[in-house]
């Protein structure tokens, strides 16, 4: 090896010890100094306009489309009326002769103190009702997931606009120097409809993109370390790399251009990340009871438990949002709450109510008892929600004409509920309530005006709401 040409300073040890950092994590750091051509820098991040009430959010996505009215929507009337030919106008789905009506085939009571219906099918968040606020009149103008799901994360039936959590991104910058700002969690079993393009940043600056962190993969964050098969990377070869960088950076520094130190800058950020994720990831400090809150122990509940421990630990340390999904598009119908087969004991659907239950309760009651709740904002939803009539003999279509949502934490006022639907379930009747109004209260409860936080984009000021939305007060504190 030859001798080092010049003593390594502070940063360059540290761009030393970055070596192998690749594409994708490379791609948020740098960017998240406003690095590359047509970033805005950190110093362009907003101020709130008002007083927050949350500083962080998780986004918790049914992938698939959960049927509310085996959850959350209790409706007597489609309990008894149950096996009943009823005429609906059907503007979406993939039949287009409704069965007959579907009761559900769930057990149904009130619980806690605000006494709201949950089945027997959650049994775990159906002991969280005090804590959330449930949007019962959700609607959506699409029964198609990749549409739906694009209109949930962010706010437009057609791809290329920045997700929320993108916004948030924007709007509020970072509260870590150690990981990325927006984080994605799939599903273990796969990616969503959109594949990576869920947690896009669309037209803001790429330092907005989500990152995506796969703990059930081999290796959980693309590029973050060269891999094992990359012999030539090794202490020698990056030596010599260095030097040549060094050279290249002497040759292009001009005088008062402060980008190049700023890049300089954001390795020393790239290598505290390769020391930062493998510590979140690592959850040997966690307690057993800790992990079996969350459903450790059991092989239907530990993977998605698994991803809801870590969101935990992303947002005590600092990641303003992390999206946390459930269920993946890999297998088709199955593997998600796409289920219009079957909605009885023993199928998808009871499925995917097991292996969510546990880990999304678990997460609420350790987000509260460590005193994070107060400052934390929770939404779970999804693309859209199923009709109450039958599609086959047992299983449910898709249907945007109602669904629920549920949000808990940061400025909500747990035990509320907002909006009705009709009398079967079948379509948003009292308040019906749209992605953007979820959205609007959102961006409130983080301390901005939903009207008020635009990005200059060819020609227009774009919003996360477009020219819609209302802050839905009666559901906050």
């Amino acid at each position: 090896m030859k001798p080092h040409s010049h003593p390594l300073t502070r940063r360059e040890f540290l761009q030393h010890s970055g070596g192998g950092f690749g594409s994708v994590a490379l791609a948020c750091l740098l960017q998240e100094q406003g690095l590359l051509a047509g970033d805005a820098p950190v110093s362009a991040m907003h101020l709130p306009q008002h007083p927050a009430r949350a500083k962080q959010v998780i986004q918790l996505f049914m992938l698939g489309g959960a049927s509310q009215c085996d959850m959350f929507d209790y409706k007597p009337e489609l309990q008894r009326r149950g096996g009943e030919k009823v005429n609906f106008t059907v503007t979406g789905g993939t039949v287009s002769s409704p069965g007959p009506l579907l009761k559900s085939p769930w057990e149904w009571r009130q619980h806690g103190q605000c006494g709201r219906w949950v089945s027997s099918a959650l049994p775990n968040l159906a002991k969280c009702v005090d804590d959330m606020a449930f949007l019962m009149a959700m609607n959506a103008p699409t029964s198609e997931h990749s549409a739906g799901q694009t209109l949930q994360t962010s706010g437009f039936l057609s791809p290329g606009f920045p997700t929320v959590g993108a916004w948030v991104s924007y709007a509020l910058g970072s509260l870590t120097d150690n990981l990325p700002v927006f984080v994605a969690l799939p599903d273990p079993v796969g990616l969503p409809w959109t594949g990576k393009a869920a947690w896009t940043n669309g037209f803001l600056p790429a330092l907005h993109q989500g990152t995506m962190l796969n703990p059930s993969a081999a290796n959980p964050v693309p590029d973050l370390f060269p891999p094992k098969s990359a012999g030539f990377v090794n202490a020698a070869s990056e030596r010599d790399g260095l030097d040549v960088l060094a050279k290249l950076n002497r040759a292009q520094l001009q005088p008062g251009d402060s980008r190049l130190e700023a890049r300089i800058a954001s390795y020393e950020l790239a290598a505290r990340m390769q020391l930062a994720v493998p510590e979140v990831l690592d959850l040997r400090g966690e307690t057993t009871a800790t992990k079996q809150l969350y459903g450790f122990g059991n092989d239907k509940t530990e993977p998605l438990g698994r991803n809801c421990l870590i969101a935990r630990r992303l947002i005590e340390r600092g990641v303003r949002f992390v999206q946390l999904w459930c269920g993946g598009s890999l297998n088709g119908a199955a593997g998600n709450w796409d289920n219009h087969g079957d909605i009885t004991a023993g199928s998808d659907f009871e499925k995917m109510c097991v292996r969510s239950d546990q880990p999304i309760a678990g997460l609420l009651h350790d987000l509260k008892a460590r005193g994070l709740l107060d400052e934390t904002l929770v939404l779970w939803t999804s693309e859209f929600g199923r009709t109450p009539y039958s599609q086959g003999s047992k299983g449910r279509d898709h249907n945007g004409n109602t669904f629920v949502s549920w949000m808990a934490g940061g400025g909500i006022q747990g035990g509320t509920t907002y909006g009705e639907s009709d009398e079967f379930s079948f379509k948003a009747a009292v308040n019906p309530t749209l992605c953007y109004d979820q959205h609007a209260t959102l961006l409130h409860l983080l301390g901005f005006d939903h009207t008020k936080l635009t990005f200059r984009h060819n020609g227009a000021d774009r919003r996360l709401t477009d020219v819609h939305g209302h802050v839905i007060q009666e559901i906050l504190t």
